[in-house]
Order: C-alpha cells, then sequence, then structure tokens
C-alpha cells in the first residue's frame, strides 16, 4: 500500500480557514511572514491561529529573505512547527534558528533541484525537505502558477514538496504524475471573488479529496 501524500493549505489569514483546513483533513497550515504578500499576517493573528491548531496539525511560518532577528522574534511569540525560507537564503542561514526547516526552490529550466536538495539536506536533522514552486519574477509564492513537473528529476520526485498552481481540479493529475511527499496549496483553494487569502472551505474539502483519491 503507498504511503499518504501530506497536505500542507498555505495563506491561511484567520482561524475560521485554519479551522476549515483542519476539518478538511490537512497535516499543516501556513502562515506567511511576508509584508508584501496579500497572505501576509502579523504577529498577533499568525499566534492566534497557531494556538487554535490540534495536535498533529503544523503550524508553518513562512518567510522571504527575513532577516535572523526578524526570525527569532517571530518564533519568540508565535508556536510554530516548522520554518519554511521561501526567498535566496543559503542552507546555512535556515538552520541557524534550532528549529526544523524546508527550503523552497522555484523551478526554471537550468535550475539544478538535485544540487539544491544536496545542499539543503547537508543540514539534517533540521532540513526537512525540498519544497519546488513555480518560478515567477518578482512573486515568491501564491502565484496560481503551475511548472513543468518534468522538470523534477525522478531520483527526488517521492522526497519533495509540490507547490505551484495546484487546484482540486488538477492535483490528482500533479500527484499521479510527480508522487510527491507532499503538496502545498494556496490561492488554488481561494475564494474566486474577494480579497486574496481568504480561504473556500468547499475547495479545500475538495482538494484534499482528490489528493486521497490520487493516493488509492
Amino acid at each position: 500500500m503507498r504511503r499518504r501524500t501530506r497536505v500542507k493549505i498555505c495563506g491561511i489569514t484567520t482561524v475560521a480557514d485554519a479551522g476549515a483546513a483542519v476539518a478538511a483533513g490537512a497535516d499543516a497550515i501556513g502562515l506567511v511572514f511576508y509584508g508584501p504578500s496579500p497572505r501576509h499576517v502579523t504577529i498577533q493573528q499568525a499566534a492566534q491561529i497557531a494556538g487554535s491548531l490540534p495536535a498533529f496539525v503544523s503550524a508553518v511560518g513562512l518567510f522571504v529573505d527575513a532577516t535572523a532577528d526578524e526570525v527569532r522574534a517571530t518564533l519568540g511569540a508565535v508556536p510554530l512547527d516548522l520554518l519554511q525560507f521561501h526567498g535566496a537564503e543559503a542552507p546555512g542561514f535556515c538552520a541557524q534558528f534550532d528549529k526544523a526547516f524546508i527550503k523552497a526552490v522555484r523551478v526554471k529550466p537550468g535550475v539544478d533541484l538535485l544540487q539544491s536538495r544536496l545542499e539543503v539536506m547537508m543540514f539534517r536533522p533540521l532540513a526537512r525537505g525540498l519544497l519546488v514552486d513555480a518560478f515567477v519574477p518578482g512573486v515568491h509564492g501564491g502565484t496560481g502558477q503551475s511548472f513543468d513537473w518534468a522538470l523534477i528529476p525522478e531520483a527526488m520526485r517521492e522526497q519533495v514538496i509540490l507547490s505551484g498552481g495546484l487546484t482540486p481540479a488538477n492535483v490528482h493529475d500533479a500527484i499521479r504524475h510527480v508522487r510527491p511527499w507532499a503538496v502545498d496549496v494556496s490561492s488554488g483553494v481561494e475564494r474566486t471573488s474577494g480579497p486574496k487569502g481568504v480561504k473556500d472551505p468547499r475547495l479545500i474539502e475538495r482538494f484534499i479529496e482528490e489528493v486521497h483519491r490520487a493516493d488509492v
């Protein structure tokens, strides 16, 4: 029997949306600590959301080229289980906080994902994985854009966290094609009307249902 694909719902901005993700069966929720993002949360908001999570649902803090002091200040105020670095951070920078982390790589032709994974996983046991996302100039995640999954080397597919343009309509095919360790979605489970960051509980349910269907 094949292992289960884990699911992270990223860009959560309210306790209610976190609750919807948990109720649907999410393994983790993502909190964005990056000011330019429309899904950015304050320290106070993040603490409330993370504090609302039950056991065995992870709170992941997403940072983009933050300073070490900013990361430490966030860790001091928000009960995060995992750090996600989505900018140009070196793996050594990511490993300095004595906290488990994943590193995002934006995929485009010419990016050596095997080398990126090797550099990150040198920092095990704190390094827990590589997240692969679409490359969109000037934008760090939440773009709704996908990329050519064939660019992910076969040798590492079962170890990656797949992100970038995933929706309830395509996540089944993505999992069947790549067989990743986990999938990460943000804009793909948001309401089509209203501000970015507002999740649609039904879309979250459909997304996770499609993940489970792909695992069968």
